[in-house]
């Protein structure tokens, strides 16, 4: 996963064999496809690549792209093709052209003749991305399950965050040729690395902040969290040696859902802030709300106390986003009706997605 120019193709191409590495080497199930010395041809590395257009042969027919990589002789090749495109839901089309399928057809017959000559690798680069979002999805699901059942390994190109966190059983993030985290996609999405993978993988909120003595501190009531895997890679090396040096500033980043909200009067107990609803709108069972939080102007929003929304002087403001139940599931004791815009309501947080220092 990652932004155009990030080097998704080009390492989708290198594991290929269609690009050369200028260092380094390829290894795949244990043989290695390129290192000085050594360079498997493309057609020797048992590798399938499915291309973001899919590239079908217009002059043959959809059995005929299917067996284009299976050898002329092969006693079961006829098989394996219907086999091929049972696997991809389309039995029964092999006599069809490839112009007289809709693209998402168009884009399983590429994979079906990725599959069919029983490649050790499989990458699959964009090839749902120019179908429209309710086919790409669709289409996607029938793709990948084929794949599962045919036991292939596959790497999945893509910039599309959902698309890589629904599918994969494991992300790769890079930027500029780099890989700069690798992880499950609940890892990824619960302990990113920085700030800008947070924001890649959905939809987050970051409050100024900051650490000391193994605790996170934000304007969501002035409460704490426990330090741990929520901080940024880039300075986790030096937080644990600082001893009495002072606070680190930086940036609490927390995901919508990590944010607890009510609507009833002031709670009775502590770590609660008061806030204003900006936004309110309703997506299913969901309450998407985004409330303003109120901070003394000039001073740290860490220290912010329960009294401090209200006191005298000049205020600054901090906005958090809130995925809540409709009607009091999920993590908020809202009321019914739910709050609406202007409305005043109490919020905390519940955890952490990364504490970065600025």
């Amino acid at each position: 996963m990652g932004e155009s120019g990030s080097g998704k193709t080009t390492l989708a191409r290198l594991i290929s064999g269609f690009l050369l590495p200028s260092s380094g080497s390829i290894v795949a199930g244990g043989t290695t496809l390129w290192a000085r010395g050594t360079n498997l041809a493309p057609h020797r590395r048992a590798v399938g690549l499915v291309p973001q257009e899919g590239a079908l042969f217009p002059h043959l027919s959809v059995a005929g792209n299917v067996g284009f990589g299976l050898e002329r002789r092969r006693p079961d090749r006829a098989a394996r093709i219907e086999a091929c495109l049972e696997l991809v839901g389309l039995g029964g089309y092999g006599s069809r052209r490839p112009d007289e399928l809709s693209g998402g057809q168009q884009q399983r017959v590429a994979v079906a003749r990725a599959v069919a000559p029983e490649p050790r690798l499989i990458i699959l680069d964009e090839p749902f991305s120019a179908l429209d979002a309710a086919l790409r999805r669709t289409t996607r699901e029938q793709v990948l399950a084929a794949l599962r059942a045919e036991g292939a390994t596959v790497i999945l190109v893509t910039h599309d965050s959902h698309e890589a966190l629904s599918s994969a059983d494991r992300v790769a993030v890079l930027e500029s040729g780099r890989a700069v985290q690798v992880a499950t996609p609940t890892d990824l999405y619960d302990h990113p690395a920085t700030s800008r993978i947070a924001q890649s993988c959905g939809p987050i909120s970051g409050l100024t902040a900051t650490f000391e003595d193994g605790q996170v501190v934000s304007a969501l009531g002035g409460s704490t969290w426990p330090f741990g895997a929520a901080v940024s890679s880039e300075v986790s090396d030096g937080i644990g040696d600082r001893g009495g040096r002072g606070a680190l500033h930086g940036i609490a980043w927390y995901r919508p859902e990590q944010i607890e909200i009510r609507s009833d009067p002031q709670p009775a107990h502590e770590n609660w802030s008061p806030a204003t609803v900006l936004t309110a709108s309703i997506d299913g069972p969901d309450l998407w709300l985004t409330c303003e939080l109120r901070v003394p102007s000039g001073s740290s929003s860490n220290n912010l106390d329960q009294g401090a929304a209200g006191a005298a002087g000049p205020l600054e403001h901090e906005t958090v986003l809130i995925r809540t139940g409709r009607q009091g599931r999920s993590n908020a004791a809202v009321t019914s009706p739910p709050p609406a815009v202007g409305d005043p309501v109490w919020i905390r947080a519940m955890g952490l997605a990364l504490f970065e220092v600025n």
